[in-house]
């Protein structure tokens, strides 16, 4: 009975130390039970036919888990409010590193495009780790029956319950720091002058050019009903006939000016030495052109989409 007593002490050092004696001895029963209903049909039992039997139990850290099941480091309970202070954390976190890094592009004159897009995903995933160890070790740590989350399910009734929606109507938080993010970093494209002095400001501290910018402040206005919207859009969650039509404004808005804009030139601010060699003034000029069209093609294509949703409504 060796492989028994291997099986049942790999099974014990799965489990916690107070256990380890009382699951022994039921296991251990429970194996002999099996062995001795399994002699009555074959005889003799080898050590092959106990290690069959075995086999058939499981893997001893499965059988662990059976008798003690694992707990999970936040609990079941608690995990909604867990995602939801995770993702809101998670999408201010990177709402603040694109204002800072935009800030740092704009007054720099070492840093290139590509070193702040590396500056940004490195700086946002420094600060997303230390959020998530944060975050995750102070849900460890909370008890199970306490704080907000057991307080919203006392004294609940159906009738208080939302409408059901269609899936669709629900409003994913990484849409909304998306579009947040994309209309905080063109306004402060547009507008760093503002706050920088001109003394301090490096020649190239913008990839667009003055026309391009000049275009832009214009549409300003737009740019600022979009970041209300996704504001709107964080508050509510769902999709209602005014975000619709508020959504399907703004991204018609936008195909127009980005329409607008690629037919404009210059777009960059670039001076033809700096691709020397590699491509024309012409040819960097028109792959922005085409650059322009195919991201025009996102908001087009969201203004098809929420038109067809206004029509389910």
């Amino acid at each position: 009975m060796e492989l028994v007593n291997r099986y049942i002490a790999a099974v014990q050092r799965e489990l916690p130390q107070a256990k380890q004696q009382e699951i022994g001895r039921e296991l251990n029963a429970n194996i002999m039970d099996q062995i001795d209903a399994l002699s009555e049909q074959q005889g003799k039992l080898s050590d092959a036919d106990i290690s069959n039997l075995l086999i058939t139990m499981g893997h001893p850290s499965h059988v662990a888990r059976q008798f003690v099941p694992q707990q999970p480091l936040v609990e079941s309970s608690l995990m909604p409010l867990y995602k939801n202070t995770l993702f809101m954390v998670l999408g201010i976190l990177f709402l603040l590193k694109v204002v800072a890094m935009t800030a740092a592009w704009l007054g720099s004159v070492n840093m290139g495009f590509i070193g702040y897009l590396h500056g940004l995903a490195s700086g946002f995933i420094e600060s997303a780790c230390f959020a998530f160890t944060a975050i995750t070790l102070a849900f460890v740590f909370m008890p199970a029956n306490s704080g907000k989350a057991n307080c919203q399910h006392k004294n609940w009734q159906p009738e208080l319950l939302p409408k059901a929606e269609p899936s669709w109507q629900y409003i994913d938080l990484s849409d909304i720091f998306t579009d947040l993010a994309t209309y905080v970093f063109l306004l402060l494209v547009v507008w760093y002058p503002l706050w920088i002095a001109p003394e301090t400001l490096p020649q190239n501290a913008s990839l667009l050019s003055d026309n391009a910018r000049f275009i832009l402040q214009w549409a300003s206005p737009v740019i600022v009903l979009g970041l209300l919207n996704s504001l709107w859009q964080l508050r509510i969650r769902i999709w209602s006939k005014s975000l619709l039509l508020g959504n399907i404004v703004i991204n018609f808005a936008a195909v127009l000016i980005m329409l607008y804009l690629a037919n404009s030139s210059p777009l960059l601010n670039v001076a033809p030495e700096q691709w020397q060699g590699v491509f024309s003034h012409a040819q960097v000029e028109h792959s922005a052109m085409v650059g322009l069209f195919v991201i025009a093609l996102f908001p087009a294509w969201e203004v098809l989409r929420d038109i067809l949703r206004l029509k389910k409504l």
